[in-house]
């Protein structure tokens, strides 16, 4: 009986994270299909400037994530209350009608009003992160988080490709409503396919207030490392990912299927992501998280340098899918030991302030990105993003004992 009972436990948790992988790839599809020409999409809105173009495209980034900043901690309380599906389904149906709106806006303003509502319905994946991380064994977190992420990630290689192609052959605006259909497809999957069984404690459900998330972890301090990093490695990301297109169109001298490369150039890091997230993630289940966040960092400011200075967008794009290696060992592994270092019932909750950092990193990576291209052009700014991280591996060593090298043997997380 015992055995039979772990059995069905393995099928559900294995059937709810193929059913969340695809979830997650059409979300992370539908999310990549705009982003990558945005500020293409912006530059329409009115005559403007380098410099305006480049200050108006970060904070339409921006908007969007200064809110998720303010409202995820909110949601992760209602998702440890009332389950993680009812995140996913509010999410996915929010999200699919107000992305589908932007594509028919006209001011500058009105664009950025839709994006900071989206902020506000945001949270599927990591909703669906969290719900993988309550219902899958410990010894199988890493790799199963690994593959989620491979799901989001298949999503943003695919988007940027299909939608640089829709926006070449159609137009940017219809490019909006085909993922808004993207995104109701999601919210249905979500609906009909995935089961939650996670039961909250009856304590959780009659305190109206909890003890905070620090007082109930076994290391506060390595909680809150780790979310500062999340928030540090997506300003590096996001102060760079505002720009790609318009320094793709720098590169090709304004000739060309502009949109199209963008799309493609946009699309890289997600190829070695895709091979290397769930190869990293177990892994580091094997030899210890700490290992491989390590090597993430350090790959990473190695890989970012010559962004800056290449002449060629071919290079940019080799480059480019290199940072995919790196950010298949970052994100899946600071989640990885944010999953283990946290109680079940805290799961949402750790999650939520997870996608709040790394809202809160969006919108500063996004604004930064922004104000240092004005200042110091293209170059600059992916110069900033390898100091961004570089920052990062220092607080990392510095504050998480367990994770410097001399300790990594004896101390597998």
């Amino acid at each position: 009986m015992g055995k039979l009972k772990n059995l069905r436990t393995l099928q559900g948790w294995q059937r709810n994270l193929a059913v969340l992988w695809l979830g997650t790839f059409i979300a992370g599809m539908g999310f990549s299909e705009i982003s990558p020409f945005l500020s293409l999409y912006v530059s329409e809105m009115g005559n403007f400037t380098k410099s305006q173009l480049s200050m108006y495209s970060g904070v339409t980034f921006a908007a969007t994530f200064i809110v998720v900043a303010l409202v995820s901690p909110l949601w992760g309380r209602l998702a440890d209350r009332r389950g993680r599906k009812l995140m996913l389904l509010r999410s996915s149906l929010g999200m699919a009608f107000i992305i589908g709106a932007c594509g028919f806006v006209h001011n500058i303003w009105a664009l950025i009003g839709l994006r900071a509502l989206q902020g506000l319905v945001s949270g599927y994946i990591p909703n669906a992160s969290a719900l993988i991380a309550t219902e899958t064994p410990k010894e199988h977190s890493g790799a199963a988080i690994g593959i989620l992420t491979t799901g989001m990630v298949s999503g943003n290689l695919i988007g940027p490709v299909l939608g640089g192609f829709l926006a070449q052959v159609f137009s940017i605006r219809l490019t909006f409503v085909i993922t808004g259909v993207l995104l109701l497809i999601v919210f249905l999957l979500s609906l009909t396919l995935v089961h939650e069984h996670y039961q909250p404690s009856p304590d959780l459900l009659n305190k109206k207030k909890r003890p905070s998330l620090l007082t109930q972890v076994k290391n506060p301090r390595a909680i809150m490392v780790l979310l500062i990093s999340t928030m540090i490695i997506q300003v590096g990301n996001m102060s760079v990912y505002p720009i790609v297109s318009l320094y793709v169109k720098e590169l090709m001298h304004n000739v060309g299927p502009i949109a199209l490369v963008a799309g493609l150039v946009a699309a890289m890091p997600g190829i070695s992501n895709l091979i290397a997230a769930p190869r990293l993630g177990r892994l580091g289940d094997r030899y210890g998280s700490g290992k491989i966040l390590i090597f993430g960092y350090v790959f990473a400011i190695i890989m970012y340098i010559p962004q800056g200075i290449v002449g060629s967008v071919w290079a940019l794009a080799f480059f480019r899918l290199m940072i995919g290696v790196s950010d298949g060992a970052l994100f899946p592994t600071v989640q990885t030991l944010l999953s283990k270092g946290t109680p079940q019932d805290y799961t949402g909750t750790v999650f939520s302030w997870n996608q709040s950092f790394q809202a809160l990193g969006s919108v500063i990576g996004s604004l930064m990105g922004g104000f240092v291209t004005s200042l110091f052009d293209y170059n600059g700014c992916f110069l900033f993003t390898a100091g961004c991280l570089a920052l990062n591996f220092v607080l990392v060593r510095l504050f998480i004992p367990e994770l410097r090298l001399h300790n990594l043997r004896r101390v597998r997380q």
